[in-house]
């Protein structure tokens, strides 16, 4: 059972929370340059998911033509939202090609979903403040709230398995937003462990959006309406809202005893700034992370086999048990969200193409015959070693192998890749990949001259940090 307070009866963990949001000072400079780079990949997903328009499909007010004063800014469109919709429209949008940063342990993730709350509610803050006479909040705290959110979520995921008990990593989301978007709207220490164990005990979505039968678009905006719930619960709390100090211990009706089968609820670590600085950023490919080696694999067999592709007798792919439990998938794949979720798939692709994109999910290329032909001549298998250097914290490993055997008995080398292109041990290799790609995807949707403007205020970290949050949106309207 987990321990609690005895003196006033209250889960540590919600103490532990409340306590990091409320009084930790960040002083790593590595997690805060990070984190800038986190903002833009983020924001620069979110502006090219605007291209796809079962992603803008579920944008916008509940009511269509809702205008709320001193509301949040959604990034690339003209709305104006109250902050818990407007959580859900940026949340959506950075989500929905699931291609920036992530985080892998016992449970994965991607902690840069907070941001669709963080922004909204910094966004909506410094509107109030601006009119009331008074100083908006800077970007330093948008970097701040960030780091403090990937802490939460990442820390928690080190050791506590959802998806081991069917449970997604969203929850994960909404205790993380709900924490720091407790913490910017001026809760108190008492309302902020409120609103956090209103996080612990609202409903938890379950992973059926996944994985076979069912994997389906929703995976794409659940990220979105955990964190605009998180929103949600913390200004129901800012209210007065009571909580509920053993939301996870108490016997038989707790999270723990009721979702958790009955486990203990863990910080595997004391909270500080480890995730941000250690974060995965999703540099080459729109893929699930754990096939991220394996499409860099692929893409580099694919001139040595290109034009061979007829004469392959067997794939084989050799990965980590987290790979095969979550994407290793035979059968059909139905949907863009099914495919980009499938290790055989993405492979194919790579060997294919020799590239992989957002457009390579589309029922317009999975209806090549070539891909099916290609995953049904593939043979996953699992390396121990790989699984194990997974999961060490001094490494975070996410290795696969590829070779490609041939019908004649010959065969490629075995192209491996223990560490992906975003990996804190490639960083320096991988910042100007970011920067790159952070100024084609908003060049995707912005005018040069609108474009350029961004790019150049966000280049500049110290400029950057001290904008005002509301100054920083208004760069992205349209």
């Amino acid at each position: 059972m987990l321990k609690t307070n005895e003196l006033n009866q209250i889960d540590q963990l919600l103490e532990d929370i409340t306590d990091y949001v409320l009084n930790k000072e960040i002083t790593s400079e590595e997690a805060f340059d990070t984190a800038r780079y986190v903002l833009l990949d983020t924001l620069g997903c979110g502006i090219l998911a605007l291209n796809y328009p079962e992603c803008t499909k579920l944008m916008g007010p509940i009511v269509p033509g809702t205008v709320v004063p001193n509301g949040s800014r959604v990034p690339g469109t003209s709305y104006c939202l109250d902050p818990v919709r407007g959580a859900f429209n940026i949340g959506c949008m950075i989500r929905w090609l699931d291609y920036n940063d992530t985080w892998l342990a016992a449970e994965w993730g991607h902690p840069s979903d907070n941001l669709g709350g963080i922004l909204a509610v910094a966004d909506y803050i410094s509107r109030v403040r601006v009119s009331e006479g008074k100083e908006p909040l800077t970007m330093k705290v948008v970097l701040e709230s960030m780091i403090k959110a990937h802490e939460i979520q990442g820390v928690l995921a080190l050791e506590n398995s959802l998806n081991r008990v069917g449970l997604d990593h969203v929850l994960f989301v909404k205790v993380a937003t709900t924490a720091v978007v407790a913490k910017l709207l001026g809760g108190t220490k008492e309302e902020i462990t409120n609103a956090v164990s209103h996080a612990w005990i609202d409903n938890s979505s379950l992973r059926t959006y996944r994985h076979a039968p069912n994997t389906g678009s929703r995976k794409s905006w659940a990220a979105g309406d955990a964190t605009s719930r998180g929103v949600h619960l913390a200004l129901m709390a800012l209210k007065g809202e009571m909580g509920y100090k053993t939301a996870l211990s108490a016997p038989g009706w707790g999270f723990q005893d009721v979702l958790f089968n009955k486990q203990e609820l863990k910080l595997a670590r004391p909270l500080d700034s480890y995730v941000m600085e250690n974060v995965l950023f999703k540099v080459s490919y729109p893929a699930e992370f754990h096939a991220q080696t394996a499409a860099e694999c692929a893409v580099q067999l694919h001139p040595k086999v290109i034009d061979r592709l007829e004469e392959i007798d067997r794939i084989t792919i050799t990965t980590h048990e987290s790979a095969i439990r979550i994407i290793d998938k035979e059968g059909p794949l139905n949907n863009p969200a099914d495919r980009d979720h499938c290790l055989q798939y993405i492979t194919a692709i790579g060997l294919i193409f020799g590239d992989i994109t957002a457009d390579h999910y589309e029922d317009e290329i999975a209806s090549n015959p070539l891909i099916d032909i290609l995953r049904d001549k593939m043979v996953v298998v699992e390396n121990k070693r790989y699984s194990e250097d997974y999961l060490d914290p001094n490494k975070r490993s996410i290795a696969n192998a590829v070779q490609i055997h041939f019908k004649d008995g010959t065969s490629t080398d075995v192209v491996e890749c223990e560490y992906p292109l975003g990996h804190r041990f490639r960083r320096d290799e991988a910042i100007p990949q970011i920067n790159k790609k952070f100024s084609a995807n908003i060049q995707t949707h912005f005018s040069q001259k609108q474009a350029k403007i961004i790019q150049e205020v966000c280049s500049d970290a110290k400029s950057l940090s001290n904008m005002p949050v509301n100054e920083f949106m208004d760069l992205f309207l349209l």
